[in-house]
């Protein structure tokens, strides 16, 4: 795989101390960390280990990954284990997709209390899907989703969102049924965006009870509770979007296309084009156009590029991936048994003579070396030069 002629990290080695230094006390250790572990990942600083072929004798370093969450570079493998680890999921169902986003206003004061707001959009966005599909009136079955929490725009704005895959149908309630929605219809979008604006707002107001929702800088006034409940009051009569795609072109689509979306960060390598002293240019999406010449280039100034990207940083232990209803991880295997059952779908065990001495299992090498394709053996480790941690110092009085 060839290296993009620009990346996050050369921006970030090139720009990064710099912003540091001017935004110095007003950045989180958690922002810190992201732009430490992009700027030294696949770097001698991490270590890693010398390869030569036995073949051609060619000899490769390769540095290790730094497995940041944030990093563009180390998703494409993290993609590749999650779409392996769902492949057990899929059903023989149509799925959809649908998308719930936060109005600007709370969008805003989301930025300041990411835990609390990013969990409840999920939480909530989950309720209202298991509710309106729970409903005897629409399609009466348990559902099962997954969702993937997007914090951005295709400009790097602060835009947070969920992307959610259904498949169309559940089970019955008694258990006993699989109930399927209409061909090309799952659930009246109108529907789930008035009790999601319900249901968000009143846990949002009890989160605000509880104390726990912080307030700065134009949203500081709020910390007053009628100021608060009066800047809730139009957001009850706001429009909130929920937007349903078509479904699925079958549900081998199904999460390939999710995969892309679970391990995506606020932006990739390869939408870069050039970094100066005058800023960064990349392609970035304009959603308002409606021609096929969609994407456009933009230009921000370094300190300004760098800004936008951190301000996606997820709290440390945070999930953006979640599972609800039938597949949540509680019984999702139980429930996916019941569910092959009820579609008459046999589900592909391997069988124990395929496993025997007598034929066993070829295994590619796990490097490959790119001058002749032979194997390729691990000559020597490079240490990391980062040094360990020591734990933190107890305070004597």
């Amino acid at each position: 795989m060839t290296r993009p002629q620009l990346e996050i990290a050369d921006i970030f080695r090139h720009h990064g101390q710099q912003w540091r230094d001017t935004h110095q006390g007003h950045v989180s250790l958690s922002q810190l960390k992201v732009m430490s572990a992009i700027e030294n990942c696949r770097t001698q600083v991490l270590g890693g280990h010398i390869l030569r072929c036995q073949a051609c004798e060619h000899t490769h370093i390769s540095y290790n990954s730094c497995r940041n969450r944030h990093c563009p570079k180390c998703q494409a493998s993290s993609a590749k284990r999650w779409l392996e680890a769902r492949q057990a999921q899929l059903l023989p169902v149509d799925y959809y997709h649908l998308v719930f986003t936060l109005p600007k206003e709370v969008a805003n004061l989301a930025y300041y209390n990411k835990s609390v707001m990013y969990g409840l959009l999920l939480k909530v966005a989950a309720e209202t899907l298991l509710t309106i599909g729970g409903d005897v009136k629409r399609l009466g079955a348990k559902l099962g989703v997954t969702f993937v929490l997007h914090t951005w725009g295709s400009a790097m704005t602060h835009h947070p969102h969920v992307h959610g895959i259904v498949p169309g149908g559940g089970l019955s309630a008694d258990g006993e049924h699989w109930v399927s929605c209409k061909s090309g219809f799952f659930l009246p979008v109108r529907v789930l965006s008035r009790l999601f604006r319900r249901l968000y707002l009143e846990k949002l107001y009890l989160a605000y009870q509880s104390n726990s929702l912080m307030f700065f800088g134009r949203d500081k006034p709020l910390e007053d509770e009628k100021l608060f409940a009066k800047w809730l009051n139009p957001l009850r009569k706001k429009e909130w979007v929920v937007y349903a795609k078509r479904p699925f072109a079958g549900p081998k689509a199904v999460f390939a296309y999710l995969s892309r979306y679970t391990h995506r960060v606020a932006i990739s390598n390869s939408r870069l084009v050039k970094c100066d002293c005058n800023g960064v240019t990349f392609r970035c999406k304009n959603y308002r156009a409606k021609t096929a010449s969609r994407y456009r280039t933009m230009t921000l100034d370094n300190d300004e590029f760098i800004r936008r990207f951190l301000l996606h940083t997820l709290p440390s232990g945070f999930h953006r991936i979640r599972h609800y209803g039938l597949i949540a991880n509680t019984g999702c295997k139980q429930n996916l048994v019941k569910v092959r059952q009820l579609l008459n779908v046999i589900e592909v065990i391997p069988e124990t003579k395929d496993l025997v001495e007598e034929k066993p299992i070829k295994q590619e090498p796990i490097f490959v070396c790119p001058e002749c394709g032979g194997p390729m053996m691990i000559n020597e480790i490079l240490i990391s030069q980062l040094k360990p941690r020591a734990p933190p110092m107890k305070l004597v009085n």
